[in-house]
This record gives structure tokens, C-alpha cells and sequence, in this order.
């Protein structure tokens, strides 16, 4: 038998995180929701010698003392703790031993025992040379024993396997490889001394079955394992569909109501029925679909005739694969079109059971169709858009910095289902940046998963987010009692947006899982990152602050925000579908979680957290406004004398406004700069308004569309939008309002006050013409500064007249 032995390198994350996110004093409610700096000792730390590991006095327990027994060098892996695995592979055996009792070829397996942990290979039927090239992996701080055996069974329809003989090997004597070390070759044993080591930058730790999923059998052992994947290449399918020639309608002697219904996968769009009844109709209309590479779908254009609101009569059609259609790369480029012969489908072919195809006759139909490769094909939130780049790669910009991510662990998850009674976790998390999507390996049944896993993007513009996903995982073959298939539950996210991050900084901080539920928000536990954002071209970076955000198609020829949302929709779904396929699979509402899909459904906790927003942004000027109110009514005489002088100084020295402006901002944020933030930003449930949420808005958020409630609480939350939609009504009314009157100044709608309006122009015109600017500035800055013993307490002339003006809201039902 042939075993090999590999070692690469694991991570841990540091326990001083743990002691300082629990070392916080304060409101203990408020405390749960926030960022928390941590200390973890990030990189390798390779002792010399065995001293950091020395067997303890009495020979007991502490046989691995030989693990780190030479000096190592540094790896680039230095976003995460350093964590050691046990790495066995089992390759091959040759020249077995006939079964004693058939006195045929045996069926072999290996099991490799460390302790209580044990793995099995696959068993090979009736071979004597057989091949298994099996990697196990045993987690150091879970080892419990100071040797590993791996013993040759012989598999036995009924009883008990026959045991073969077996090899030991003495881990102390293991010797400690890090990539990018070559792999240590595998040697024969006679049924006796090979070791391996390793660590989770090791080439065979994916594919590894390990030790901490020890209890996960059958077709759940694929979904525990770490994995990358790359979104699919989206393109944007453009069909202009222009016209059509000599349709003929089922019914001789009607003119035909004709639209053309073009279908790409799940994907349907119509024309709009032609203007006039004709057997040329002309529509020249854009359907746009979004596919995805391979392309595996077609195209089929199809005429139809309405007959009547429920009725279409199929005229004809056309099936066409993607691959026909050419690339447009940029906006100059003009597309063919081209005339394509239509197909009708005679009715034995449905009596057949076929599809039959009749003679073709003269109908055609006209169309430019092109796939789109200048655009960007968004398949999450724009808000929250973590790639800009167009779909084709030759207009891809080189990148402008390096993102690089360690997933240390998490701490202080919740329960997300019951097993025997007791309730567990097996905790994994989703990483998602640009095109790729990365996963860690499930930690099973655990509250306080450690990943150590650290991932690296090229970053193409840094005003970009990447999100970070937790989850449950529930596809690891226990049965979930419903007869329901297993999703996936969440336990949390966060987004860091690039551009936020200081470059060549490691920031180590504790994120606060925190998850919106119908019982309202709940801290679900925290999530401890290691993340660095490093600058490979400072000048490019800046340039690209003074690019658009997305190429140029995107302005040149816009897409409406109708067609962006349905486009959207189904690019995730084509997302969803693709990385669903893949092994281990990403599941569909993993992918939806991570790109927002219900981002854009109605919820009355988010109208009022963006109400509040709003209010938020507007308070800093109605903080100026108060201010101003009372240096015009002097309630601080300084601070009155020292506006007229600067009144003074700006009407008799004009130059120097914008000049101040500019210097004044200038300070600002000299002044700010001491209290910059520190640290990425974070979910925050106060301004999500998810503190103060009232039960039944909750409630409503989580509903189905359309909804599932009963018909009561249905009438009541409608009563309850027809009043909140009643004063954001008013509020619009008031403000149309304002707008007309000012509108109604120079329209003669009141005759009286056009007149008045008039005759005070050129009044006006005539005192500015002849009079010097700056007296008019200073008089009317002493006029609004003047002494409250000066002020009337009525409203002034200018708004008593502006509140007379007539307005359309009189005409109004």
C-alpha cells in the first residue's frame, strides 16, 4: 500500500477578539448591535525548535512536539491565524491477498483512525490493485491521540469486515511542510512508517475529507467542503424587431391585429399590436433579454394575430440560436438586419403528437439583433454594485488594486434548527465580490466556527461593496421532518464598501450579525474579519473618480428604470441557476440573499428610516437657518458685530466670496480630519428604524406578493398606506402649489398682481441700473440684520403678496 503524506498551513482566529467584544460596558441592547475592534495575531508565527510545543514532564499528551520542529518561511497568507491539519492520502495498493474463504480478490477499503476520528476510503469490488488517491485531513487542536493508524479492511456483505493489517506511524515524528514547498512524495508501506501534515493552504485541503465533518455522511460530505465559483458571463440580447412582410391572417378577407412575442428561455416580450391593420405591419421596437455564456438557449420570434383580448392566432415563427447573432462593442458599430422566413405549424401535427412543420410560404419578418457587450449586466442593487466592468473583456480597464479578505470565525451564533433534541449550527460563510464567489467549509454543529480562510479579489474600481453572507447549512443528509426541500437559513450579512477602507491597512473588527425578523431584530452573533484594500496605482485610482460609474453605453443609450429592474430580475435568476449547478451546489436562495432580490418591495420600516434620512441631511441646513434667525434678531451681539463686519468686508471686496467659501470648506475638513472615521461602517439598526418598528409592519414586510394574510388584516394595512400616502400627498400638493404661484407671477391669471409685479420691476430695474451694486448689497444686508426693536412680528410684505397668488389647486376635483 502507497500512502502520501502532504502538509500545508490552517489559521485559527485569536482569542483577544473574543475578550474585547465582551469587555464593553454601557447599554448592553445598544452594545450587541456595534463594530468591535480586535486583536488577532494575523500570519504565521513558526517557533524555533519544539520548544513552543514541548512534551510535558511524564512523556503524557504532548507527542507533537516534533510538528514544528525546523524553521519555516513566511507565506502570503497573512490575514489569518496559523492552524495545523493532519493530511493523510491514501493513493494506491497492490499485490492483495485473495479472500481466504472464496478464495477470490477482496473487496479493500482503508480506514485511517486518529483517536475517536475515523475515515473511510471507497471500496473497490474484487481488485487486487486498486487505486483510491483519497486525501484525509485531522484538525491539530481537535487531535487526540499520538499515533495514526490506517488499516486495510476487507468489506463483507454480512458480519464483520475482515481487518488486512494495518501501518502506524508516530506523529511526533511528522514532518511540517507549507506551500509553496513541493508535496512530499508518496511511499509503499508493507501493511509500516509514513506521516503527513498540513494546513489549509495546502493544494488538497478542499477536496480533504476532515475530521470536524466527521458526523456528515452520504451526499452531504460535497457540501461541507470550501469552494470558489465565477458568475456566468452576461450579455445583454438586443432583438429590434422592425417590421414584417406579407402576413396572412387564418381568417381570408381580416386585416390582422399583428405583434411579434419573442422568447429567450423563461423569457417572453411582446411588441405593441401594430397601429394599423395591415399585412406589413411596422413596429420598429427594442426587446431586450439578458443570456448568459454557454449560450444554451434560442431565440424564437413568433407573429401573432389578436383575434380578441383572449385570443391569439400563431401566424408564424422563427427559432434562431444565440450564436448567430455578432458582439457590438461599442456604440458606432452599426448591426445588420436581416430578413428571416417564417415557419406555421398545421394542426396534424397536433393530432400526430409531433411537431410538424407545414411548407413555408412568404411571410417574413424583419430584425436587428445584436448581444450587447459595451454594457455592464447588473445582477444586484445598484446601491450596493460591487463590479462596473462591460461584458466584454476587451474593454476591460487593468485593475486599479488588490481586496484580500480572512475569514477568521464567528462567535456567539444562534441555534437555527433542532437535532435530537438539541439545538445546533453547522455555520458556513459565502463571500461575494465582482465575478467571484467564494465559500468556506461547514463547520459542524458549532457556535463558534473557525474559518481561517483568506481570499484575494482584483479590484477594478474601489467604489465598489462586497458582501459577506452567513448561513446555515441544512443540505448535510438529516432529515428535516417536513417533507420539504432543505433551504439553506440565514443567519446574517454585512457589506464593506471599498473606498471607505484606508489602502495597505488591515482592518481586524468583529461584525455584529444582525437579522430583521418577524419577532423583530435579533443579534444572530458576530463574525470576525481580517480585510486589507492595497493600491496597485494611485493615479489610476484617482482618475477613476472622475469617470462614470458604469461604461459608456449605459449614458449613450440608456436603458429605462422599467427595463433595468426586469433586466435585473432575471439576471439573478440566470445567476442563481447557473451557480446552483455547480458542485458543491450554491443554492438559489443563497445567491437571492446575497444579491438583494427583495430590495425593491414595499416596507413601511424603510420609507420611514429613508424619511428620516432625508430629515437627517436637511438638518445641518436648518441648523444654519436657526443660526442666521438669531443673528437677525441678535440674540448674540458678538456674534451679530462680527457679521456685519464681515458684510462689510464681502460687499466692498466682491473678489473674495468664492475665495472664502472655498478656504472655509477648505478648514472644515483640516478640522475634520482628527475625527475621521476609523472603522468600515457597519448595519445599524437605529437609522434602519429596526428598534422602534412596530410588530405588525414587520409582519408586513415578511409578507408574500401577493400577499397571504387574511382579508382583515389586508383592509387594515391598506387603510394604513391610504393615510400615509394622504399627507406625502398634501406635502406634494403644497409644494405644486408654491411652484404655480411663483408661475403665476407674470401670467395675468390675477391681473391685480401681475400688475403690481410688473410696475415693481421696473421700478426695480431702474433704482439697480442707477445705483451702485454695492450700496444695494449693503443696504439690503443691513435691512435683513436689522434690530429685533426694527421688527414687526407680522408676516413680511414680499410673503403676504405671495401667499395671494392664485395656483392650479383651485381647479383641482
Amino acid at each position: 500500500m502507497e500512502i502520501g503524506s502532504e502538509q500545508a498551513r490552517t489559521y485559527v482566529s485569536a482569542s483577544p477578539g473574543l475578550a474585547m467584544a465582551q469587555g464593553h460596558g454601557g447599554d448592553p441592547h445598544h452594545e450587541d448591535f456595534q463594530l468591535k475592534d480586535t486583536n488577532p495575531l494575523l500570519g504565521e508565527q513558526w517557533p524555533k525548535g519544539a520548544a513552543g510545543l514541548a512534551r510535558p514532564a511524564g512523556g503524557g499528551g504532548g507527542g507533537l512536539a516534533g510538528w514544528l520542529g525546523v524553521d519555516k518561511p513566511s507565506s502570503t497568507y497573512d490575514l489569518v491565524e496559523q492552524m495545523f491539519f493532519l493530511y493523510v492520502r491514501v493513493v494506491k495498493a497492490k499485490d492483495l491477498p485473495l479472500n481466504p474463504i472464496t478464495g477470490a480478490p477482496m473487496d479493500p477499503y482503508v480506514e485511517v483512525r486518529l483517536g475517536n476520528y475515523k475515515g473511510k476510503t471507497r471500496h473497490f469490488d474484487r481488485r487486487a490493485n486498486t487505486e483510491w488517491d483519497q486525501v484525509f485531513a485531522f484538525s491539530k487542536s481537535r487531535v487526540q491521540s499520538n499515533v495514526l493508524e490506517v488499516f486495510l479492511k476487507d468489506r463483507e456483505m454480512l458480519g464483520r469486515d475482515d481487518y488486512v493489517g494495518k501501518v502506524t506511524f508516530d506523529l511526533a515524528e511528522v514532518p511540517t511542510r507549507v506551500p509553496p514547498d513541493s508535496p512530499l512524495a508518496p511511499q509503499w508501506y508493507r501493511l509500516e512508517d509514513r506521516r503527513g501534515e498540513g494546513g489549509k493552504a495546502d493544494e488538497a485541503f478542499p477536496e480533504a475529507w476532515h475530521s470536524d465533518a466527521a458526523a456528515v455522511r452520504g451526499e452531504g460530505v460535497a457540501s461541507v467542503r470550501s469552494k470558489a465559483y465565477v458568475s456566468p458571463k452576461l450579455w445583454y440580447l438586443r432583438v429590434n424587431v422592425i417590421e414584417a412582410q406579407d402576413v396572412q391572417p387564418q381568417e381570408r378577407g381580416r386585416a390582422p391585429e399583428v405583434f411579434v412575442k419573442a422568447q429567450v428561455g423563461n423569457q417572453i416580450l411582446k411588441t405593441s399590436v401594430s397601429p394599423a391593420p395591415t399585412l406589413n405591419p411596422r413596429w420598429n421596437e427594442d426587446l431586450l433579454f439578458v443570456v448568459a455564456e454557454p449560450f444554451e438557449e434560442q431565440l424564437v420570434l413568433t407573429v401573432e394575430d389578436r383575434v380578441s383580448p383572449r385570443k391569439d392566432d400563431l401566424l408564424g415563427r422563427v427559432v434562431l440560436p444565440l450564436t448567430l447573432f455578432e458582439k457590438r462593442l461599442d456604440h458606432r458599430p452599426f448591426v445588420q438586419s436581416r430578413w428571416f422566413d417564417l415557419e406555421k405549424f398545421g394542426v396534424g401535427a397536433a393530432i400526430e403528437g409531433e411537431t410538424r412543420r407545414e411548407l413555408r410560404f412568404a411571410s417574413r419578418v424583419h430584425v436587428r439583433t445584436c448581444l450587447e457587450g459595451a454594457y455592464h449586466v447588473m445582477d444586484e442593487s445598484t446601491m450596493y454594485i460591487s463590479d462596473t466592468r462591460p461584458t466584454a473583456r476587451q474593454l476591460w480597464k487593468p485593475p486599479v488594486g488588490v481586496l484580500e479578505v480572512g475569514i477568521l470565525g464567528a462567535a456567539g451564533l444562534q441555534p437555527m434548527k433542532t437535532i435530537d433534541g438539541r439545538g445546533t449550527t453547522d455555520a458556513y460563510c459565502v463571500a461575494k465580490y465582482g465575478q467571484k464567489w467564494v465559500r468556506t467549509r461547514t463547520m459542524i454543529g458549532t457556535f463558534g466556527p473557525t474559518w481561517n480562510e483568506q481570499y484575494t479579489w482584483e479590484v477594478f474600481d474601489p467604489c465598489t461593496v462586497i458582501t459577506i453572507g452567513v448561513f446555515d447549512n441544512c443540505h448535510l443528509g438529516v432529515n428535516n421532518g417536513g417533507g420539504q426541500p432543505a433551504r439553506d437559513a440565514r443567519i446574517g450579512k454585512i457589506r464593506i464598501r471599498l473606498s471607505t477602507l484606508e489602502t495597505d491597512r488591515v482592518y481586524t473588527h468583529a461584525y455584529p450579525l444582525i437579522a430583521l425578523q418577524r419577532s423583530g431584530v435579533k443579534k444572530m452573533g458576530e463574525l470576525r474579519l481580517a480585510v486589507r484594500f492595497t493600491c496597485l496605482s494611485l493615479i489610476n485610482m484617482v482618475h477613476l473618480y472622475t469617470q462614470p460609474l458604469l461604461p459608456r453605453m449605459h449614458y449613450l443609450h440608456p436603458f429605462t428604470v422599467m427595463q433595468l429592474d426586469a433586466l435585473r430580475y432575471q439576471a439573478m435568476g440566470i445567476v442563481a441557476a447557473r451557480l446552483g449547478r455547480a458542485e458543491p451546489p450554491l443554492h438559489r436562495e443563497v445567491v437571492e440573499y446575497m444579491l438583494d432580490v427583495e430590495s425593491h418591495m414595499w416596507s413601511m420600516r424603510r420609507s420611514k428610516a429613508n424619511f428620516f434620512r432625508a430629515v437627517s441631511l436637511f438638518s445641518g441646513f436648518a441648523a444654519a437657518a436657526r443660526w442666521f434667525s438669531d443673528v437677525c434678531h441678535w440674540k448674540n451681539v458678538a456674534t451679530t458685530a462680527l457679521v456685519h463686519v464681515l458684510l462689510l468686508i464681502l460687499v466692498w471686496y466682491p473678489e473674495l466670496i468664492l475665495p472664502t467659501v472655498f478656504l472655509y470648506m477648505f478648514l472644515i475638513g483640516l478640522w475634520n480630519y482628527r475625527r475621521r472615521p476609523r472603522h468600515p461602517p457597519h448595519m445599524d439598526t437605529k437609522m434602519s428604524w429596526a428598534e422602534a418598528v412596530h410588530p405588525d409592519e414587520l409582519d408586513e414586510e415578511f409578507d408574500t406578493f401577493p400577499t397571504s394574510r387574511p382579508q382583515d388584516v389586508v383592509y387594515m394595512r391598506y387603510d394604513r398606506l391610504r393615510s400615509v400616502a394622504g399627507r406625502i400627498q398634501t406635502v406634494v400638493g403644497d409644494m405644486a402649489t408654491q411652484g404655480e404661484r411663483l408661475q403665476s407671477l407674470l401670467s395675468w391669471r390675477d391681473p391685480r398682481a401681475t400688475c403690481l409685479f410688473v410696475i415693481f420691476c421696473l421700478l426695480a430695474a431702474v433704482v439697480l441700473y442707477v445705483t451702485p451694486f454695492r450700496i444695494v448689497a449693503l443696504v439690503a444686508g443691513l435691512y435683513v440684520l436689522r434690530h429685533p426693536r426694527f421688527r414687526s412680528r407680522l408676516p413680511s410684505v414680499p410673503s403676504n403678496f405671495f401667499r395671494r397668488l392664485p395656483s392650479r389647486a383651485d381647479t383641482m376635483l
